[in-house]
């Protein structure tokens, strides 16, 4: 839907089309306005004052916009002056016929998207969701994965002549994607002979040294997490003892001043709001 003001902005471009399915819409320019008062006639006679000139300035923003589309429909303004006062939507072939666009497009639907095998490495490298759309298949990382899926269907039992002709569903490592990062970092020097993939034993150790770096930093994480737990739970019990502490010692003895002037001691509602203020201030601190 393109209207109001964007359809101003259209008219700059060199030539413009529109989707047979879209819509859209020229009217008359307009302001803002709300009163509610009570006014005197003074009050009256400066609000008109003011009035007439928005609608005078309205007025000369129509005649612009109407001269803005004259030019490109090729009509007369007073025609397009009759249409943004009509307002209301028009079809393709209606904004067509006026002259807003030069052509009526029914293009077909955009293809899917695919991710090539290093965008959705870049993405499982950082821990970015690879999104459900297919992997391209060019590089020697899809080889690899092939190579895989090869070497984890090595121990399954034969398949049937008639089975095995049926193409394989494509393997992507959509749904393993820390997997797919640690393989990556053996990518560079991996080899792929007679549709086998061999790794020497330096590529393992770093698949192995990766594994145990990231098991290492779980392990870690877990344990500052314990602690952390559990100095928090130390501070709760503490706080606790205090507060109940608090509660077993009498009220301070205190004294406030009243109206008639003389001194009042304190009441058993006096004595529970300082032990619930002093209870507040310690939840707070938890």
């Amino acid at each position: 839907m393109n209207a109001s003001a964007a359809t101003i902005a259209s008219m700059g471009a060199k030539e413009i089309t529109m989707d047979a399915s879209a819509m859209y819409l020229v009217h008359k320019c307009s302001a803002e306005f709300f009163q509610w008062a009570s006014l005197n006639a003074d009050q009256l006679a400066e609000q008109i004052k003011d009035l007439s000139q928005l609608k005078t300035d309205l007025e000369k923003i129509d005649a612009n916009v109407a001269s803005l589309y004259a030019n490109r429909c090729g009509k007369k303004k007073e025609e397009l002056l009759d249409l943004m006062k009509v307002g209301g939507w028009l079809n393709a072939e209606e904004a067509k016929s006026w002259g807003f666009v030069d052509a009526v497009t029914n293009d077909d639907e955009d293809e899917a998207p695919v991710l090539t095998d290093a965008v959705a490495s870049a993405m499982a490298a950082v821990g970015m969701p690879i999104p459900n759309v297919p992997v391209q298949a060019s590089s020697q990382f899809q080889k690899l994965l092939a190579a895989l899926t090869d070497f984890f269907k090595s121990g399954k039992r034969k398949e049937p002549e008639a089975q095995a002709n049926q193409p394989k569903p494509t393997i992507t490592m959509k749904k393993f994607p820390l997997l797919a990062a640690v393989l990556l970092m053996a990518e560079a020097a991996a080899e792929l002979k007679d549709g086998k993939f061999e790794m020497n034993e330096e590529q393992l150790g770093q698949i192995e040294a990766a594994l145990k770096a990231a098991a290492d930093k779980e392990t870690q994480l877990t344990a500052s997490h314990n602690e952390a737990i559990q100095a928090k739970d130390q501070e709760i019990q503490t706080l606790k003892a205090q507060i109940e502490e608090l509660n077993k010692q009498p009220g301070d003895s205190t004294t406030h001043p009243v109206n008639d002037g003389k001194v009042q001691e304190s009441t058993p509602m006096d004595d529970f709001c300082a032990r619930l203020n002093a209870a507040q201030k310690l939840y707070d601190l938890v």
